[in-house]
């Protein structure tokens, strides 16, 4: 079966095509050159950028696997979270083009197109610990089966790489903040400036990054001098440490050592660096499938499928766009 997938989560459109659970194609278009006036993602701009593009970047992804909309068997989508207007751009347009083909439909939850792409040219299976990072999610979800997801704990406040945003913006580093952060971190100390680790002494596995993120706006008042690679190398080290202390003690109350790592924040080299010395089995996505993309929600598809799920019915295109929605609804039956 080939399944092509299409996410407008954000601000990057994405199209994708699996087959048998392999990538064949993945065409992304990036909307940072329209954003980085803003020093973020600017909503009705971002819709309207995925309206003009998506058609093209659909036609691009068929022509790297070499096919044609009649060798498509499926189409899949996202339906949430993300920006609605954003959202509503790529669920309609795959819905259109299901119906129009007479294809089935799977609407697709962003988070469960995550965790699919961190599993790519691995042999992990179910049950397994996924922490997911990006700029708009930090979550720590158990496995059990495909369909099958728990939150076991999130972000209290701000995700990872969203706090990777804003501190990189009060070093005067240009946008997108989280790369360029991480590249002046590689030059820097990162015990070279102390920084609060957050919740230190919690038992739970939530995450807050906010304080960090203050704790540094601070620093660079009362210091202005400060090192700015040194207190990015230190930020890094401390939201890095976060992550892989909180997963490894949920690895540890869960005795399930088999964990993915995925979403934008995944691609960081000291975060990859960190877990390859935890002692748990960790699997990351390949870096190209880290970032938001449509490859990963046909990924999702094919997994459901494979699974057992029942191909969709006609209520699948009914669905509407989900701005919130939490990974525990995702499989919920269609009413």
């Amino acid at each position: 079966m080939v399944i092509l997938g299409i996410d407008t989560s954000c601000d990057d459109t994405g199209v994708g095509l699996v087959r048998a659970g392999e990538v064949i194609a993945n065409a992304v278009a990036t909307q940072t050159s329209l954003h980085a006036e803003f020093g973020g993602v600017m909503p009705e701009a971002a819709s309207r950028e995925h309206l003009n593009v998506i058609d093209a970047v659909t036609c691009r992804a068929l022509a790297e696997a070499g096919l044609g909309l009649d060798d498509v068997d499926a189409v899949a989508a996202t339906r949430g979270p993300g920006l609605v207007g954003a959202l509503l751009v790529g669920l309609n347009y795959a819905r259109g083009l299901a119906w129009a083909r007479d294809l089935p439909f799977l609407s697709i939850h962003h988070l469960e197109g995550h965790i699919a792409s961190s599993v790519v040219g691995t042999t992990l299976e179910p049950p397994f610990l996924s922490l997911i990072a990006s700029g708009g999610h930090t979550s720590l979800f158990m496995v059990r089966a495909w369909g099958d997801y728990e939150e076991l704990g999130r972000t209290r406040d701000d995700a990872a790489g969203e706090a990777f945003d804003k501190v990189a913006r009060l070093l005067g580093l240009p946008y997108p903040g989280g790369p360029a952060l991480a590249e002046l971190a590689d030059s820097g100390d990162p015990a070279g400036v102390r920084l609060p680790s957050p919740l230190r002494g919690q038992h739970g596995f939530e995450f807050s990054f906010s304080g960090l993120k203050t704790a540094v706006m601070r620093r660079l008042e009362l210091e202005p001098d400060v090192n700015r690679a040194d207190l990015a190398a230190s930020f890094q080290e401390v939201v890095v440490g976060s992550l892989a202390d909180t997963l490894t003690r949920a690895a540890a109350a869960t005795g399930v050592s088999r964990v993915s790592i995925a979403g934008g924040v995944a691609a960081n080299r000291s975060l990859r660096a960190r877990f390859s010395r935890t002692g748990l089995d960790v699997h990351f996505p390949p870096l190209a499938l880290a970032r938001d993309n449509g490859a990963m929600i046909a990924l999702a598809a094919h997994h459901l499928l494979d699974a057992g799920a029942a191909l969709p019915d006609a209520a699948e295109l009914a669905l509407d766009a989900l701005p919130y929605f939490p990974l525990a609804d995702a499989r919920a039956p269609v009413s």
